[in-house]
């Protein structure tokens, strides 16, 4: 077993450091920071609870005490695997202290190649040749810098040092492969064996021509980004394209070009979610600095900002990222070329710092209000009470975002997944599309766009939606699952702005006439009849003659004054009821309590709240700030022909009770009439089809 691993052992189990020669050690095991890449933790409770540097260490050394190597090459590869990760190590007053020296304890293997040479110089009488501490020096300080060349986050001439050991004649050139196999076959499987075994080939490739001294092409700097971009990509962002379409709205690929030779370290942990467009902005905006002497440029900050738990697994902090998302959309390319003054955010800005001791590299941060990282703090907090809905219209409030259904941070992506799941009640729409040409308004995860597609090959589907968040994840699954739909950014109200009048066959507004009723003001009121009035006029004002609009919606009872008594089979459900009367925005809700877990209430009242009684607390920010049923039928037929005329003809007016709505309530309410009779629960869901007359 090698030294190292037995000291590591000695420590584990009995928490004393070994004697001499365990700097490396001492080091790590009193690091009172946690620094790490985040990229693949999986909660970041659980880095509380270790010293995960340690832990990637002992990894590292383990894959090396498995591998068949010669004792030249193995004590070559374990001096360096010791020293590589130090400079994460330290107390802070020990951090504080080698920053003063000039450590760069933030670029972690430069900082780690200083602490080693530091160390050697201390015990240059011991029996360790110059060549050897050149060697390991050289090693640490190139330490990972294979595979970041791989990932785009250095330019191939970082690894010039290591041909120069052939050059200077410390390394025959089949001694340094040998010896960069075993560091990036320890060094990548301690991250991940499955990781190694991805990018073996082209860490031989890179290996080869390290050691063949011909490592002078440089990478062109888009590719470098493109490679930046690989976990986007992979999950289906179309490059090449939205690079093109961003250059022709006003990005600028040359700006980039000075960032040829600096480092980026961070970049694709803290930035990959982000989009394209909001990536380069985030570039650009550091390439606007003094880039004099720059060769390091760090997005730690950022990274550690972006990640939070949630309920015990690590997510993306939607909350600061939206607003992130904001900010870098209100940043036009001109303002970031100019060096104007930028956009004033009196709760948001970016940071572009040099530490005094560290001149060579450049810290990127977005730095919030201290009101503005309360209440985000508040937020998270709240996500465990009550108070959530309202800790969030605070923030809506706070930074503009849009109060609509897609505003649903953490569960988003559960959201879109529901939305997908519902592809049963929406297949029946294909029954009703003609034509070739088909919107699908609000497309949600894109469930309807696959069926069209799938069974209707000769129609055109197009989903339009006002969420940029909504777009870009269906962009991204087109490109990753390779669909022919197609996806536009615009408003349900405005349709003639993005496509021409009357070449349009069918319109569908799938469960989406009641959000926009809900959540779009017009004329400064939400919950408003004209809004939908608004959207149906839209359509109809694109379709050709002979089209038809498509209606799958909420609808209430009648006659309205209706009543049902409910008894709540939960012990909570009262409590439901109360804190829902109070918070729903789209009308007084009212009941009159019977008894302890009973009420008497208006049909649709007892509907309404019924809807979000059945989604749950997670979806309950959202659902009250929505109402399902907005008209009775006999009011819907009549409000379509008030407002699209005489042209406009209904060929299909049904309603029902949505399936499942009975399943999920049977054994937590039940519905009664005012005699106390059970009976079934209403219709909820209406069905429509509108052709336009010729």
């Amino acid at each position: 077993m090698l030294k190292s691993l037995q000291a590591i052992e000695a420590y584990r189990e009995g928490g004393r450091l070994p004697g001499e020669g365990c700097l490396w050690l001492e080091y790590i095991v009193q690091a009172e920071q946690t620094i790490v890449n985040l990229e693949r933790v999986e909660s970041l409770q659980g880095l509380e609870q270790q010293n995960p540097v340690l832990d990637y260490v002992e990894r590292s050394l383990r894959v090396l005490d498995s591998l068949p190597l010669s004792y030249w090459i193995r004590e070559l590869a374990e001096e360096t695997l010791i020293w590589s990760e130090t400079a994460k190590g330290g107390t802070i007053r020990q951090r504080r202290g080698w920053q003063d020296e000039g450590i760069n304890i933030f670029v972690h293997n430069i900082g780690s190649a200083q602490l080693y040479q530091r160390n050697a110089d201390r015990e240059q009488a011991n029996e360790v040749s110059a060549d050897k501490r050149l060697i390991v020096h050289r090693l640490i300080e190139t330490h990972g810098l294979i595979g970041q060349q791989i990932r785009g986050e250095v330019p191939p001439s970082v690894n010039l040092p290591l041909s120069g050991l052939v050059e200077q004649g410390l390394l025959t050139a089949d001694e340094l492969e040998r010896l960069l196999f075993a560091l990036n076959h320890c060094i990548i499987s301690a991250v991940a064996p499955e990781l190694w075994q991805e990018v073996r080939p082209q860490v031989m490739e890179l290996i080869a021509v390290i050691s063949s001294g011909n490592l002078h092409a440089e990478v062109p700097m888009k590719e470098r980004l493109r490679r930046m971009r690989s976990g986007s990509i992979a999950q289906g962002e179309d490059y090449e394209t939205e690079w093109s379409s961003l250059v022709q709205e006003g990005f600028n690929p040359a700006v980039l070009e000075p960032l040829q030779p600096v480092t980026f370290w961070y970049v694709e942990s803290a930035l990959q979610t982000f989009s394209l467009e909001q990536f380069l902005k985030v570039v650009s905006l550091s390439a606007s600095s003094d880039l004099s002497a720059l060769n390091h440029i760090s997005f730690e900050a950022v990274m550690n900002s972006i990640y939070y738990d949630y309920k015990g697994s690590k997510k993306i902090n939607v909350y600061k990222k939206r607003i992130i998302e904001k900010y870098l959309s209100e940043l036009d390319w001109t303002e970031i070329y100019s060096g104007e003054q930028l956009s004033v955010n009196p709760h948001l800005s970016h940071r572009l710092l040099r530490k005094e001791h560290l001149p060579d590299t450049l810290f990127f941060n977005f730095e919030f209000s201290p009101a503005a990282e309360k209440l985000i703090e508040f937020c998270i907090e709240a996500e465990k009470s009550a108070l959530y809905e309202r800790a969030v219209l605070l923030l809506f409030d706070l930074f503009g975002l849009r109060r609509d259904a897609f505003d649903r941070f953490h569960n988003e992506d559960t959201y879109l997944s529901q939305m997908n799941d519902t592809a049963d009640y929406k297949a029946v729409i294909l029954d009703y599309v003609t034509g070739r040409k088909v919107l699908d308004i609000g497309p949600g995860g894109g469930v309807l766009l696959d069926l069209i597609e799938e069974r209707m090959p000769d129609v055109i589907p197009v989903g339009i939606d006002i969420s940029s968040n909504v777009i870009e994840a269906l962009r991204q699954r087109k490109q990753r699952e390779d669909r022919g739909w197609e996806v536009l950014q615009g408003d349900a109200l405005n349709l003639k702005d993005y496509v021409e009048a009357g070449t349009v066959d069918t319109v569908i507004f799938s469960s989406i006439l009641h959000e926009l009723y809900s959540y779009v003001p017009l004329n400064g009121k939400k919950f408003n009849h004209a809004t939908v009035a608004a959207a149906l006029t839209s359509a109809f004002g694109v379709l050709a003659d002979g089209g038809v609009i498509i209606i799958r919606d909420g609808i209430m009872s009648e006659p309205e004054e209706e009543q049902r008594r409910v008894r709540f089979l939960e012990d909570d459900g009262m409590a439901w009821l109360e804190r829902y009367a109070k918070d729903f925005a789209g009308r007084s809700i009212r009941y009159e309590q019977l008894g302890a877990q009973e009420v008497l209430m208006p049909v649709n009242d007892a509907m309404e709240f019924l809807y979000t009684y059945t989604w749950g607390e997670e979806a309950y920010i959202h659902e009250v700030q929505e109402q399902f049923g907005y008209f009775t039928p006999s009011q819907y037929a009549a409000f379509i022909e008030q407002t699209l005329g005489p042209q406009a003809k209904i060929e299909v007016f049904r309603h029902y009770l949505q399936e499942g709505y009975t399943e999920a309530l049977q054994e937590r309410i039940v519905m009664m009439d005012e005699s106390g009779q059970a009976v079934a629960l209403p219709d909820s869901t209406c069905f429509i089809v509108i052709r336009k007359a010729g």
